[in-house]
């Protein structure tokens, strides 16, 4: 694992250690790699949405589509 130093100003190293010691993290580094998991995840689903946006239309969401959903779930076929 490589190291990284960062510099922050007083009032926000005073935040991430309350984030710190008020939540799940052990420490600062745990706290930033969660920020950085949180933005990758933000990223991709932006990413998916802008390409959802741009492809073309997809078949009508109806009451057969999702019929067909169910029983493809009911017989364990992911496809």
């Amino acid at each position: 694992m490589s190291t990284m130093n960062i510099s922050l100003p007083d009032s926000l190293k005073a935040y991430v250690d309350e984030q710190v010691s008020g939540r799940r993290f052990g420490t600062s580094s745990e706290y930033v790699r969660d920020l950085i998991r949180r933005d990758q995840d933000r990223q991709r689903l932006r990413g998916l949405l802008l390409d959802g946006a741009t492809s073309e239309p997809g078949a009508a969401a109806d009451m057969a589509y999702f019929g067909t959903l169910r029983e493809r779930v009911r017989k364990g076929k992911a496809d």
